[in-house]
């Protein structure tokens, strides 16, 4: 595929595109821009249109429009993607999917539901609130499934409640040439041909648009229990979570801040109660007694590991109160340094080695002269960073992203991943190599098979070859 598109390319494309959607492409300098870049670093990548299309229909004929004009395409939802994935590198045109936005049924007895890949999980989570079912994952953002699907994503309560990959029952796809397929049943299992919803779901847009989703919901807990711990140190911290893990105690949620993030946290929520210490939010859910049972032995453990506090809630608004710190940790870290940038990268290792891991990683951010704070689910062995920087500073943009990038190589080095939700996009294909040897060229394969003109959100997730 050629780098630039001929201006005669864009003009064919333009005219039988409106066609199809109408005002619903948009050249506006302004909505091209908004669509050129996600949530993080501020690289982008302008795209020529934005298409607004609202059926299968509609995104199937805009692709094999595309397809025959050679223009690339790249989904997008909410933006809160954090590597790079929206960025239209190579132009074309960015495919917004946040019309697509209703829940087309949900089936109590068989705790799933269908929706449009522009719902998002808190839109769903409200369609749900009367049904005594929930969607259980929660990535920070309020992102939609379509694009929680694409990456893969996970979040806070992924250690009770697994990630995209085991939520995803089936989906609709709409491949590069235009074609409307489905995946999946809703059967929990099969052993039929080869699992193409997981194929689909972490492919970050490479092979298709996403376009409904067929998800596993979750129930209500009957009881839940969260507690706030903090220690005197960050091994303690981070042992008490690994020993808990062990010792299979059912945490759902098993959350790290190190005390450079609980101080941030602390001046932006103003909180009274805290103090800029390590520190680890946990909560159970199940029967009241299970919980409260579970809850005393996470705390007679934190307390045999130094825990100086153990604050406990249950109710809904003192669970609420209790978590405000971890969930403004993204806004937190600007604060410390107005006008910066916040350059989140995660990484994901064994759970062994996480305290050497989180340990050697914070001694690394203190020889870089950075503020870089470190938050994780170290539940499931996944932290990050979030590296706070001037994008106006070559310099400290420069020693930024070295501090990401010796991030992903050591999780490498401890048998782990250069991401355990963020995904690749853009910024981190120089690992892939690197973390999965000849599978990469395995991957490249099923790239060229399924999108043979390399339209679909090109320069992501699979590197160029050297």
């Amino acid at each position: 595929m050629p780098e630039a598109l001929m201006d005669t390319d864009l003009d064919r494309a333009e005219a039988v595109l409106t066609q199809l959607l109408g005002d619903r492409l948009v050249t506006s300098s302004g909505d091209r821009t908004h669509h050129s870049h996600g949530e993080g670093l501020p690289d982008a990548g302008m795209p020529d249109f934005v298409a607004y299309p609202e059926t299968n229909e509609e995104v199937a004929a805009l692709a094999a429009i595309c397809s025959s004009h050679r223009i690339p395409m790249v989904p997008y939802g909410a933006g809160s993607s954090l590597e790079g994935q929206v960025a239209a590198v190579r132009g074309g045109v960015s495919v917004d999917l946040t019309r697509m936005n209703r829940v087309l049924d949900v089936s109590p007895g068989s705790l799933d539901c269908h929706v449009e890949a522009g719902v998002t999980r808190m839109q769903l989570n409200r369609h749900l609130r009367d049904s005594g079912l929930f969607f259980p994952l929660d990535p920070g953002a309020d992102a939609t499934l379509g694009g929680m699907a694409a990456t893969r994503a996970s979040g806070t309560n992924a250690v009770g409640y697994g990630t995209m990959r085991d939520v995803v029952l089936g989906l609709t796809v709409v491949t590069p040439d235009g074609r409307i397929v489905r995946t999946g049943t809703r059967a929990r299992k099969s052993a039929t041909g080869y699992d193409l919803t997981r194929l689909y779901v972490g492919s970050e847009g490479t092979l298709g648009f996403i376009t409904e989703l067929r998800i596993r919901l979750a129930g209500q807990p009957e009881g839940v229990v969260c507690a706030v711990a903090q220690f005197p140190s960050l091994e303690a911290a981070v042992s008490t979570a690994t020993l808990s893990r062990q010792m299979d105690l059912r945490v759902v949620r098993l959350e790290l801040l190190d005390e450079v993030q609980a101080d941030a946290c602390i001046r932006y929520s103003k909180l009274d109660k805290m103090q800029p210490l390590p520190t680890l939010f946990v909560e159970f859910h199940g029967t009241p007694q299970a919980v409260r049972e579970q809850a005393g032995l996470f705390r007679e453990l934190a307390e045999d590991n130094g825990a100086v506090s153990w604050d406990e809630a249950e109710t809904p608004e003192a669970r609420t109160a209790l978590w405000t710190a971890r969930h403004s940790c993204y806004e937190a870290c600007i604060a410390l340094k107005p006008g910066s940038r916040n350059m989140g990268t995660d990484a994901c290792v064994p759970i062994e080695h996480l305290a050497e891991v989180i340990l050697e990683t914070q001694a690394d951010v203190k020889a870089s002269g950075l503020i870089a704070p470190i938050v994780g689910h170290v539940g499931d062995g996944n932290f990050h960073l979030g590296i706070v920087f001037d994008p106006d500073d070559a310099d400290e943009r420069a020693r930024a992203d070295a501090l990401a990038d010796r991030v992903s190589r050591r999780a490498l080095r401890f048998g782990g991943t250069c991401s355990g939700e963020h995904g690749v996009g853009l910024h981190k294909t120089r690992y892939l190599a690197d973390e999965h040897g000849e599978g990469l060229e395995i991957m490249r394969a099923i790239k060229a098979a399924l999108d043979p003109l390399g339209l679909m959100n090109p320069g992501k997730l699979i590197p160029d070859r050297a």
